[in-house]
């Protein structure tokens, strides 16, 4: 007998679909971990080799992000259980 998120666990990764799944959780947490101020100035966002690229339409909300990206990648991947991205770039 086994539990059904193991077996869950088992049939994504046997499929491919673990990775995928993980880095649209990833994308989902942004306005969770930033807040809804600056979901507000948030345009675009996907991963592309584990970066996550998020286009910020305010100069000045993007200078303070990107000296946040450290503590942003490390909250994201809290956020998902797992080590999904390394790098947050902001554009």
């Amino acid at each position: 007998m086994q539990q059904i998120d193991g077996i869950l666990q088992m049939i994504l990764r046997e499929q491919g679909l673990e990775i995928p799944l993980q880095q649209k959780r990833v994308i989902d947490q942004w306005e969770v971990v930033t807040g809804t101020i600056v979901s507000k100035y948030t345009g675009e966002k996907f991963i592309k080799n584990q970066t996550l690229y998020v286009k910020i339409t305010n100069p000045a909300l993007r200078q303070d992000l990107t000296m946040m990206r450290h503590q942003l990648v490390k909250r994201l991947n809290e956020s998902v259980g797992a080590l999904v991205i390394v790098d947050v770039k902001l554009y």
